[in-house]
């Protein structure tokens, strides 16, 4: 996809960030990650994202990514498909050109791994995986990787392929200075853990629309949330948070990792084979997976908007 498509396609609607299924080998389970998202693609959101944050990218192997973008492709039909990459810029660069060749329609450029770095050496590694490759890059503002409306700008200047910026860190003065410095040169994401909690802020501060991870297994109800957001509805957004994503809150705070964990249990419970998350997360417990089959099951026959509109 050519990057100004791209760019469009992710202002379109909502978002979101399969899962990745393992099998009981602890491999990638290629034929249940494409029943899921399948699936997923009957309900409207704009893009997907393989081997995502929420697809557990930092547990997968490299080598993993390609055939995971490539089972995206093949069960997505038209959504386009972005990948995953990240780590330090060597390794960024050659997940990002393996992803190309898998057919991926673009690159979200997660935060390098651990050290942090100057805003010269951020502009570099972006800059770097950028003109690696073709197709359309976002770059995600989060923990040790917070550009600068400055150094954002130098790169919109340098790399015509950088299309989106997705932020994660909660600074809205910051999110809102790079949407007033950078106008309509991107589009903007939202991406805190459980993006529907913070919409309405981002949603003030320039930034149209987000990553909804519960997208996973109750897509209709996540696409009920972000159309009444666009649309003004409080009394629906409000009615939501309290009788859902509140709740949900709760139950993904009650460990550390539970942002992932939480929605693959989710999406077992939709009847998805999700498999357990990999290592050092950890799976719900018996009684939380009770929490959130008593919390899912009012939406369990939820249709995407367009059948019920039929």
């Amino acid at each position: 996809m050519d990057p100004i498509e791209l760019k469009h396609a992710l202002g379109a609607g909502l978002l979101s960030f399969p899962v990745t299924p393992f099998g009981a080998d602890g491999l990638f389970n290629r034929k249940a990650y494409e029943a899921h998202v399948g699936w997923l693609a009957g309900f409207d959101a704009t893009v997907l994202f393989a081997a995502g944050g929420t697809g557990e990218f930092f547990s997968l192997e490299p080598a993993e990514i390609p055939e995971i973008v490539a089972a995206a492709k093949a069960s997505a039909g038209a959504t386009p498909i972005v990948a995953g990459c990240g780590y330090g810029t060597r390794i960024a660069v050659s997940i990002a050109r393996s992803a190309e060749k898998a057919g991926a329609d673009g690159i979200l450029l997660l935060p390098h791994y651990l050290m942090d770095a100057s805003q010269e050496g951020l502009y570099q590694h972006i800059k770097t995986v950028c003109q690696s490759v073709s197709i359309g890059v976002m770059v995600y503002n989060r923990d040790n990787s917070i550009l600068t409306a400055d150094t954002l700008s130098r790169l919109c200047d340098a790399c015509p392929n950088l299309v989106g910026f997705k932020d994660g860190s909660g600074d809205i003065a910051l999110v809102r200075r790079i949407t007033a410095t950078m106008g309509d040169r991107l589009t903007y994401l939202g991406g805190m853990p459980t993006a529907e909690l913070f919409a309405d802020a981002y949603l003030g501060a320039g930034v149209t629309t987000y990553s909804s991870a519960v997208f996973n297994f109750v897509p209709a109800l996540a696409h009920q949330f972000y159309t009444a957001l666009r649309a003004g509805d409080t009394a629906t957004t409000n009615r939501i948070l309290i009788d859902f994503f509140y709740p949900f809150m709760d139950i993904r705070n009650r460990q550390k990792g539970y942002a992932v964990s939480a929605i693959k249990a989710g999406v077992r419970l939709m009847g998805f084979d999700a498999g357990p998350v990999r290592a050092p997360l950890t799976d719900l417990t018996a009684e939380e997976v009770r929490m959130m089959e008593a919390l899912c099951e009012p939406y369990r026959n939820m249709t995407p908007v367009s059948q019920a509109a039929e």
